[in-house]
């Protein structure tokens, strides 16, 4: 079965897929130092084992995908800590290692047999602003054409697509411009489909302020991106912006926001509440708009997921 089949075959069977939560955040609260240019990619070169127990926890939790620690991985970053091109391309494909080895130990404390049932893996694919580690990504202001965002993302792909992940996540994209380059890397190369998520600063528009909806009438025509939507936003804009995706492409929407926290810069701490019952509640409203892939990011954890699970299955029925 093709990974394009696949994610088919399980929404039409449970009528939604719900991801993991958050990963470095979480992985802070568990008391993991990411304050890194590295981020959440330097717990996996330095502790991977505390990555697989978080995806363990999530899968626990009823997540039905899950989303690799390579969002922050790259050559530049992985060759400032001294590693070669090859060691860098082993430590990109731990990511998934990583995932596999959490999913395999939750299948069998479960008791659950059958390819058929495994939960999905996705590789991430941060965007390019990730790695310069100055909230870039918020912004989209990278400076680079087309061809060089290409190059960018083609090689950590080339690493990612040896493994045997089942699709690409390609998140927190801030511009159309990294949108483009995205769509015609994955348009014109053999890999696992993608889904491709943008980074919004209001209801309308990408962080680097074009519409939504252009993003996805342009991504709508890319075949191997089989769904699109919105992560790293603020809960209270997905609504509208399900709206605004909805009215250029019929491919199935993704959603996993922040908790509703907001981050303060000056005080470097998060303010604001993110009661995990809420957010479930909301994840209901995404649901109801056309959301049906329905997930966590930043300052969510395991109790946001088992809250998702049991709201979701109950919309669901």
């Amino acid at each position: 079965m093709s990974s394009h089949d696949l994610l088919t075959e399980r929404l039409n069977e449970k009528g939604y897929l719900l991801l993991d939560g958050g990963l470095a955040t979480e992985l802070e609260r568990r008391g993991f130092d990411v304050n890194d240019p590295l981020w959440s990619a330097r717990v996996l070169l330095e502790e991977p084992h505390a990555i697989e127990a978080l995806h363990f926890d999530y899968l626990q939790a009823g997540a039905d995908c899950l989303i690799t620690s390579s969002y922050q991985a790259s050559f530049a970053g992985f060759a400032k800590r001294g590693l070669s091109r090859e060691e860098a391309i082993a430590v990109m494909k731990r990511s998934y290692a990583v995932a596999f080895r959490g999913r395999a130990m939750h299948l069998i404390r479960s008791g659950i047999r059958g390819a058929e049932c495994r939960p999905v893996i996705a590789a991430s694919i941060g965007p390019y602003g990730a790695t310069l580690h100055d909230g870039s990504e918020y912004r989209g202001d990278y400076g680079l054409s087309r061809e060089e965002l290409i190059d960018f993302h083609h090689e950590r792909m080339e690493a990612l697509a040896e493994t045997d992940a089942d699709l690409f996540a390609c998140e927190t994209i801030p511009s159309l411009l990294e949108a483009e380059a995205l769509g015609e890397l994955l348009a014109e190369v053999a890999r696992p489909p993608a889904w491709v998520c943008f980074s919004c600063k209001d209801g309308r528009h990408l962080c680097h302020g074009e519409p939504i909806r252009e993003a996805a009438a342009l991504l709508d025509g890319v075949a191997a991106v089989v769904a699109i939507g919105v992560n790293c936003t603020a809960p209270r804009h997905l609504e509208s912006l399900i709206g605004e995706i909805r009215a250029a492409t019929e491919k199935p929407i993704v959603v996993y926001p922040n908790s509703g926290e907001t981050w303060d810069a000056k005080r470097r701490c998060w303010v604001g509440t993110s009661d995990p019952g809420e957010f479930a509640r909301a994840a209901e409203r995404w649901f109801q708009a056309g959301a049906r892939i329905i997930g966590g990011c930043c300052r969510t954890g395991p109790e946001h997921i088992a809250a998702l699970h049991e709201r979701l299955g109950r919309s669901k029925v």
